[in-house]
């Protein structure tokens, strides 16, 4: 098994293929803020891992933030960084509706915004990074669609509400269902990206619909959860489908209790956060919106992707 330093190696010759400034182009000194929703999702983990990666490339001195899943703890945290005069704050945000003043704030003070993997409404940002969450939900129907024969019944876990990521994930994976007539969409319960809510809200969900054909969770932490609820099921009877691509989650598509995962770029999104940050700091231009291509993981392609 590769090394965890290995594979940041791989992130950056990556990001350097895309553009990332040359090392004799160094932001040594620069100050950035950075702002995680949680640190108990390992997906976070991987996100801020490639942020670290990317800062100690460049010099940059990086503050990281956890904000577990509180959006008043963020708001407050935002407000420090403004209040310290970082060169730029990087906010994956807990709720994309509530960090507007916020963000306000920071514009006011000439510190540019970069939203990373989730959107922030109803303020203006530099730029907006995530991955392309409407074609991985589509990507997810269409798996699990192929996974139970294009009929029966299935069930869908959201993740938190009022992010972005659930909201496009959500309506993704509704449009590439609208091809599959046969298929019902039985219940949608929220579990909050949580594992532990995703084996609660399955645990119901499986004595309201025992005769389940599939799942379809908006993350790997609820499809791991739906796997725990429904036992030697997962995998046979029950086709789960998460969305991430964690080292779990892989794991479970090898083992096939997770017929498949969307597969994210964490590490790359972090890395990029930072590098647009910079550049956005510097007064140069960065794109309004980015959005990191996915994959799908299935057992046939599984070890293509990182474990470790």
């Amino acid at each position: 098994m590769r090394s965890l330093a290995f594979v940041i190696a791989g992130v950056v010759l990556g990001a350097a293929a895309c553009g990332v400034p040359a090392s004799s182009d160094s932001a040594e000194g620069l100050s950035i803020g950075l702002s995680v929703s949680t640190m108990s999702n390992p997906y976070f983990v991987q996100f801020r891992d490639g942020a670290e990666a990317a800062a100690q490339r460049f010099g940059v001195k990086l503050s990281v933030a956890d904000a577990q899943n509180d959006a008043s703890r963020q708001a407050t945290q935002i407000h420090d960084f403004t209040s310290r005069k970082v060169k730029a704050v990087i906010i994956n945000p807990v709720d994309s509706n509530t960090l507007a003043t916020e963000v306000r704030a920071a514009n006011l003070a000439g510190i540019p915004v970069i939203a990373a993997d989730r959107a922030i409404n109803h303020a203006s940002v530099a730029e907006t990074l995530t991955s392309d969450n409407l074609a991985g939900g589509k990507l997810g129907a269409q798996e699990l669609a192929k996974q139970i024969g294009g009929k029966g019944d299935v069930v869908v876990l959201r993740g938190t509400a009022g992010t972005s990521a659930s909201r496009e994930r959500s309506k993704g994976f509704a449009d590439g269902l609208a091809a599959y007539p046969k298929i019902k969409v039985v219940a949608t319960q929220r579990a909050d990206f949580d594992r532990a809510k995703g084996v609660t809200a399955m645990t119901g969900l499986i004595r309201s619909h025992p005769d389940l054909d599939g799942v379809f969770a908006e993350n790997d932490e609820m499809a791991l959860g739906a796997i725990q609820a429904l036992g030697p099921k997962a995998g046979h009877h029950v086709k789960v489908v998460g969305f991430d691509g964690t080292p779990d989650g892989i794991k479970a598509v090898r083992a096939g209790s997770m017929a498949a995962t969307v597969t994210q770029q964490p590490r790359l999104i972090g890395w990029q956060a930072v590098q647009d940050a910079i550049k956005a700091a510097r007064g140069q231009t960065v794109a309004k919106s980015v959005a990191v291509p996915v994959k799908l993981a299935t057992k046939e392609n599984a070890n293509e992707f990182w474990t470790f």
